[in-house]
C-alpha cells in the first residue's frame, strides 16, 4: 500500500455523482469530484488537492498543486506539485507538471510539459501601467534619434 503524500491537503469537500457545477470553482484544502464541473478549477493554496474519480469530469482548466485524475478532463491541467494519472484517466488538453505519475492505460491527448518547481501556479495580475512603457519615453527617444 502506498503512503499518502503528507504535503497535500486532506479531502474536505465532495461534489457527488449526479452533481453538475456550471461556472468556476475555487477552493482551499482538498476537493473530491465524482460529478461534473463545467468551468475552471483553482486550488487557492500551495497544498491544495483535487481528486477526480472514474465518474468525475471537468470541462475547463485546472490549476491545483496536487491533481489525481481517474476520470475525464477537457482542458489544460497545471499541477504545481504532482499530477497522478490513474488507469481510467482521459485528458484532452496539455498537461503542465512538476512530478508526474502515470498508470498504464491512462490517455493524454495533448502535450506533456515539465515545469520547474519555481514557476508560479497561477498567473499574477499586472496593472496596465506596469506592462507598457510610458509614451513620453518612447516619443522622446524616437525624436532624439531622428534629430541625430
Amino acid at each position: 500500500m502506498r503512503k499518502a503524500n503528507s504535503r497535500s491537503a486532506a479531502i474536505e469537500t465532495l461534489l457527488g455523482n449526479g452533481t453538475t457545477v456550471t461556472g468556476d470553482v475555487e477552493f482551499t484544502g482538498g476537493l473530491h469530484l465524482e460529478g461534473r464541473v463545467e468551468g475552471n478549477i483553482n486550488g487557492g493554496d500551495p497544498q491544495s488537492r483535487l481528486d477526480i474519480s472514474e465518474d468525475g469530469s471537468v470541462a475547463g482548466e485546472i490549476r491545483v498543486a496536487t491533481v489525481l485524475v481517474n476520470g475525464a478532463v477537457e482542458g489544460d491541467i497545471h499541477a504545481g506539485e504532482r499530477l497522478i494519472l490513474g488507469v481510467n484517466a482521459r485528458i484532452d488538453g496539455n498537461v503542465f507538471y512538476h512530478v508526474l505519475e502515470m498508470a498504464a492505460g491512462a490517455q493524454v491527448n495533448g502535450k506533456l510539459i515539465h515545469r520547474p518547481h519555481s514557476e508560479p501556479l497561477a498567473l499574477e495580475h499586472r496593472s496596465s501601467a506596469e506592462e507598457a512603457p510610458p509614451e513620453d519615453a518612447e516619443a522622446g527617444s524616437a525624436a532624439g534619434a531622428a534629430g541625430d
